[in-house]
């Protein structure tokens, strides 16, 4: 068995609701890529969601800003199901979510702001692997497998010195020192995204339904991604999950793969993305992925979160349009991409796929 490891994860925290001002500029990036030194755009976008968005809509926001003077746009990073709440009700004109909308949520066609009967725009914009971060001492990584991991967070296995956790980490020092799990205490995507690969890769153990909130008694409840971090690093024998860009200097789990460990890397997330399809029955605009976590390839890291920005294809107000069209043009562009990877460290789309959103993008109306 072998360790891999694929590049890394910028880690930069979130500072709370991203509400940037607008940033005079005597030339910058326009919206689509291009150096200009003027722009036709003003106004304000209100946007919210996924807090894991955090980091990359600071940067996204500072350069479209930049690029549009006249222009603020809103992120208030508030949770994934918050934020799709929001949307729904018209409060946020875009949204950021951990999960694109299910079936029968869409079925309901109740978005207020958005023209009844008209799909919605689902783009998954922000690629990243979701680490499982810890604080014990002396010890930095850790090699486990799925069933450990779900036997972890379930409560089953108590103390770090536990044998299903020494098998595995033979090198490793490990004090006979109790286990706090610690959970979304709020709705997430996060959670979701983790739930899903615990039921998929450890059904046996795993055994209850994914879902945005936690299912099982137990652990520690923290609010949002800074609550995790914040609780794994303020305890003793804590154990999280968050999205990589926010593991810092905490030790981070090698997740099993067929026979080898793969640590979370950028590249390792876009390879379970690229190899993975799209959600089946959803309208050309709606770019839902049904990821593949039992995947063996060599190289590839199951625990990803793809988090999606989320519009009206047709908004009620004609006005929200043109700025939601412009920011998310902004975000999808090989330039908003690698905006995000030097600030978030997220794995930028692939150029097929940034097809499909562009597509999806120039229907915004």
């Amino acid at each position: 068995m072998k360790i891999s490891r694929i590049g890394s994860i910028a880690a930069i925290a979130i500072a709370g609701a991203v509400v940037l001002s607008s940033c005079a500029a005597n030339e910058g990036d326009t919206a689509g890529g291009t150096t200009d030194t003027t722009s036709s755009l003003s106004g304000t976008l209100v946007g919210g969601g996924a807090s894991s968005q955090g980091t990359a809509q600071e940067a996204w926001v500072a350069k479209f800003q930049t690029a549009n003077p006249d222009v603020t746009v809103e992120y208030d990073p508030t949770g994934s199901g918050t934020g799709r709440d929001n949307f729904i009700a018209g409060a946020n004109t875009f949204t950021g979510s951990d999960r694109a909308f299910k079936d029968e949520e869409l079925a309901e066609d109740n978005f207020a702001g958005c023209v009844p009967g008209s799909p919605i725009v689902e783009i998954p914009a922000y690629i990243s692997p979701i680490a499982i971060i810890f604080n014990l001492e002396g010890v930095d990584s850790l090699q486990l497998d799925a069933a450990t991991i779900a036997k972890i967070f379930k409560g089953e296995i108590t103390t770090w010195n536990d044998a299903a956790i020494a098998d595995q980490n033979a090198s490793a020092t490990l004090p006979d020192t109790a286990i706090t799990a610690v959970h979304r205490a709020d709705e997430s995507g996060t959670t979701e995204n983790f739930t899903d690969y615990l039921k998929a890769a450890a059904p046996e153990v795993w055994d209850a339904e994914v879902s945005g909130d936690w299912a099982y008694p137990g652990g520690e409840a923290a609010n949002q991604t800074s609550g995790v971090v914040d609780a794994v690093t303020g305890g003793t024998g804590t154990i999280g999950y968050a999205d990589a860009s926010r593991a810092g200097d905490l030790g981070v789990v090698a997740v099993k793969v067929g026979s080898d460990y793969v640590e979370y890397s950028a590249e390792a997330a876009a390879a379970i993305v690229d190899a993975s399809p799209l959600a089946e029955g959803r309208d050309s605009v709606d770019l839902a992925i049904e990821l593949d976590r039992t995947s063996e390839a060599a190289g590839v890291y199951p625990i990803v979160l793809v988090s999606y920005l989320i519009a009206c294809s047709e908004y009620a107000d004609a006005d929200k349009a043109e700025l939601t069209k412009a920011y998310l043009d902004y975000v999808i562009s090989d330039e908003g991409q690698q905006a995000a990877a030097e600030s978030a460290g997220i794995a930028p789309i692939s150029a097929t796929l940034y097809e499909k959103a562009k597509a999806a993008v120039d229907t915004i109306k």
